[in-house]
């Protein structure tokens, strides 16, 4: 796998003017034989909330791996604009059965395609995760680079139309951010102190978008166990640490799976609107 401390170096300290206005290009790395360290999956898994029993991988642990991936692609001369700062709009993973620790997995990523929208440019990465010749594992995430376009105002997004009477309450630490970022290698400034996010207009630092998706998921692990599984996310409103939040997930009966979503501490804004999707 790629060296963080190599692809941080040149993050930080590489210069990257801008987008140049062109249609990103196709590119794909892989990386193979790669194993996993019980102790890297245990402290991942105290951060976000999974009882990790040394054998069976957390869901979303692989997007640890994945990330290192992206963050090369990022790397790339055709990439004209820096990675800090760039904002997680939705991930998608796809599970088609339980990881375990003593595997050895290949790992493809790839940048195919992009779109320029009224926000920025939009574009998606696709990882696929391989045990010998069986995918086991995949996901879909979709990032933005923001390009600051005069007279346009978003309108503040609401939670979902579903009963919110008893949620689960959780309070986050200020250091969570970093905390998250020892255990993931995703250091992206605006997780990691107020000093580094006010660089891109944040007055405090923000949760990591797939720290919220790990979160929820544990949440609901027991209820979802081994099975085949789709969990499909979007990233809402920026959540502010700390915090208060409340979670709630619901069973949908008709699409054989949940819905849930991940709100601030009255439970009127969402910071995560989520599907799970059983399989089979």
């Amino acid at each position: 796998m790629p060296s963080l401390f190599s692809l941080y170096r040149k993050i930080f300290f590489g210069r990257k003017p801008g987008w140049d206005g062109q249609p990103l290009p196709g590119i794909q790395v892989s990386c193979d034989k790669v194993a996993i360290s019980a102790a890297s999956v245990s402290q991942y898994a105290n951060v976000c909330g999974y009882s990790f029993d040394g054998e069976q991988l957390p869901m979303t642990y692989m997007h640890v791996l994945v990330f290192r991936l992206q963050a090369l692609i990022f790397t790339h001369p055709a990439i004209t604009f820096p990675l800090l700062g760039m904002i997680h709009l939705r991930n998608r993973i796809t599970s088609y059965r339980q990881l375990k620790i003593d595997e050895t997995f290949r790992i493809e990523c790839a940048l195919a395609g992009s779109e320029e929208t009224e926000t920025g440019l939009t574009f998606d990465l696709f990882s696929k995760v391989w045990v010998g010749e069986e995918l086991v594992w995949e996901s879909v995430s979709t990032y933005l680079y923001r390009i600051e376009k005069p007279g346009k105002r978003s309108r503040p997004p609401k939670g979902d139309n579903m009963a919110w009477d008893n949620p689960q309450q959780w309070q986050l630490s200020e250091d969570l951010g970093r905390r998250y970022a020892k255990a993931s290698g995703d250091y992206n400034l605006i997780h990691l102190h107020p000093v580094l996010s006010k660089r891109f207009g944040f007055d405090r630092v923000l949760v990591h978008g797939m720290w919220s998706k790990a979160r929820c998921i544990a949440a609901m692990n027991e209820e979802i166990g081994d099975r085949p599984v789709e969990v499909d996310v979007t990233f809402k409103l920026p959540l502010f640490m700390p915090a208060d939040v409340t979670f709630c997930a619901i069973d949908q009966p008709e699409s054989a799976g949940k819905r849930f979503e991940l709100r601030d501490g009255r439970g009127r804004r969402p910071h995560l609107t989520g599907s799970v999707r059983y399989l089979n």
